[in-house]
């Protein structure tokens, strides 16, 4: 049976008139092309492809959004939505099991490409709608005074320091040393009394106890367990782990068996926390399960270590293509032993994967008010163990919302940025401290559009952190490089598929100190003359914006003066 193509093939949406419609199908060959990349369309294996124009003044995203829903009648079939932009690359997608699917982009003048792709289509037809919608009103920001943050960056002497996309960060809180990765690197970075930083090159190596160290990368990890102070360094490499771990801060490595089997091929990450209760615990002295988890072909996977990373158990699937998207963010633990692993893609909306027994059983909890992102999204537990998921939604938007039951109800979602014009971002990153106050930090330009479009976006990027101290219900956003871009123009998100502006790889991360001061670890892509009004360089440098005064995330230590905190956090304490 062949399909109909889409009536009418192409439409306009404007700010007067918002709304239009069409339909296409019946459809009876599956196309399963999308489940290993982007979607396959031809003779052999059909699409649908509508032409929608966006015709909006501008400014007009700042409050609207461009909405794009797919539906068919039974629900056992299913078809997946793409949008592809003027030069053919793909702005956004949902392709998961649920019916509709539904997309939000930025509500600016633009030529689309809107493909359906029918995965399952049981010879269903489907209809379409492309809508101009009012954005939600979010609550008004947080009044409370904002911090400030101070950046320092790796000296040109560290190997890596022009090499730093997708860093991550801890901080070992017995000695307040902070532990930074990137590519092959681990740096050790550390503050005197004038908040100067020294930066030293630390990475596990022959010479140091751990000759699989810093040695080669498809994806790197860092993860320093704030109880227990171990800090570990992980390459991927293929479907196991090159891993590390250290108890000094850099100055010897043990290396370990990297990861469980069988593991995913790429996104891996490491984190820590307590033992959830009933199961068999720690086998050694060490006190904390550490989990291993990654992305595979059709599904990812979390293995567990009871022996502190030395070994882990057998991997076990926290969710299936049938569920999720395959990539996820960075792994958090709860002070229970709970488990949360983020994902942008679930079922039409984003999502964490929970655990409650240690990583023996998984299931996916939805925020419902969420849309598929480009961007990783990322969690904060609190000190008595409430969740904040920060996310980029498919309209490009910072967006955060609370949750007090493990995921399966989610409160306050709202907009950060908005107040300051904030129409773009990538890297959502999340850290909690006191369970009422977290930290929320991404990059963010003011230029609504397609932030990938390489010929045509001019935004500007600065790096931004927005604070709760009221659990979630009001936040206040300051730019932490208010003087120096971290990009100019494009950034891609899309893997291998991108040029010279995927600089900065994938994502970056966040942490706290022991008396709870954000540090955000970020590629910086703008410097030397870019930094002073030049041209973008592209550049990805190793970069730490770090809390210089203000209230931090543990209340203890609200009495600061100039930013220096009057006395140690005891050892060990979330």
């Amino acid at each position: 049976m062949s399909a109909d193509a889409a009536t009418p093939p192409s439409g306009t949406v404007t700010d007067t008139a918002p709304t239009i419609t069409w339909s296409a199908g019946p459809f009876a060959v599956p196309n399963v092309s999308g489940t290993t990349g982007t979607p396959t369309c031809g003779d052999a294996q059909l699409c649908d492809d509508y032409a929608l124009t966006v015709s909006v003044p501008t400014g007009y995203d700042a409050d609207h959004s461009l909405r794009i829903d797919i539906k068919w009648p039974n629900a056992a079939a299913d078809f997946d939505l793409y949008v592809l932009d003027a030069n053919g690359r793909e702005v956004a997608a949902s392709a998961s099991s649920s019916d509709p699917e539904t997309l939000l982009l930025p509500a600016v003048t633009a030529s689309y490409t809107v493909r359906v792709v029918p995965y399952a289509p049981l010879g269903e037809s489907f209809s379409g709608t492309a809508s101009l919608v009012a954005n939600p009103v979010d609550p008004p920001p947080s009044k409370a005074t904002p911090p400030t943050y101070s950046n320092s960056s790796a000296p040109d002497s560290i190997a890596d320091a022009h090499d730093a996309g997708e860093p991550s960060i801890g901080v070992n809180r017995a000695t307040g040393a902070v532990m930074f990765q990137a590519y092959t690197s681990t740096l050790k970075v550390t503050y005197d009394t004038a908040d100067a930083a020294t930066w030293r090159d630390k990475s596990a190596n022959a010479g140091n106890g751990c000759p699989q160290g810093s040695v080669t990368s498809l994806d790197p990890i860092l993860f320093t367990d704030p109880a227990t102070n171990r800090t570990f360094e992980s390459q991927l490499a293929g479907k196991t782990a090159l891993t590390c771990y250290t108890d000094d801060d850099g100055e010897t490595w043990t290396p370990t068996a990297g990861s469980g089997i069988n593991s995913g091929v790429d996104h891996q990450t490491i984190g820590g926390g307590p033992f959830a209760p009933g199961g068999p615990g720690a086998l050694t002295s060490y006190p904390n399960a550490v989990y291993y988890c990654s992305q595979d072909i059709a599904d990812a996977s979390c293995a567990i270590s009871r022996d502190g990373g030395l070994t882990y158990g057998p991997a076990v699937p926290m969710y299936s293509l049938l569920d999720c998207g395959g990539l996820h963010g960075h792994v958090k633990v709860a002070p229970d032993g709970t488990v949360y692993v983020p994902n942008k893609g679930c079922g039409g909306n984003q999502a964490v994967a929970v655990s409650e027994d240690n990583g023996l059983s998984w299931s996916v909890r939805r925020n419902p008010f969420s849309s598929p992102g480009d961007s990783d999204p990322s969690v904060g537990i609190g000190a008595s163990g409430t969740v904040y998921m920060g996310y980029q939604n498919s309209d490009g938007t910072a967006r955060i919302a609370v949750s007090h039951d493990k995921g399966k109800t989610w409160l306050y979602d709202q907009r950060i940025g908005g107040a300051l014009g904030i129409r773009n971002i990538v890297f959502p990153v999340v850290t909690a401290g006191d369970d009422n106050r977290a930290a929320f930090a991404f990059l963010g330009t003011t230029t609504g559009g397609n932030y990938q479009d390489t010929e045509s976006f001019t935004g500007v990027w600065h790096l931004y952190v927005a604070t709760t101290y009221d659990g979630g219900q009001s936040w206040v956003t300051v730019d932490a490089t208010p003087t120096d871009p971290v990009q100019k123009g494009s950034i891609c998100t899309g893997g291998t598929t991108c040029g010279k502006d995927r600089n900065l790889l994938d994502f970056n991360d966040v942490t706290i100190d022991a008396q709870g001061r954000v540090l955000v670890a970020y590629a910086d892509g703008c410097t030397g003359v870019c930094a002073t009004g030049g041209a973008q360089n592209y550049d990805a440098l190793a970069t730490i914006a770090r809390q210089s005064s203000g209230n931090t995330l543990y209340g203890a230590y609200d009495a600061v003066v100039g930013g220096k905190h009057k006395e140690p956090r005891p050892k060990g304490e979330q």
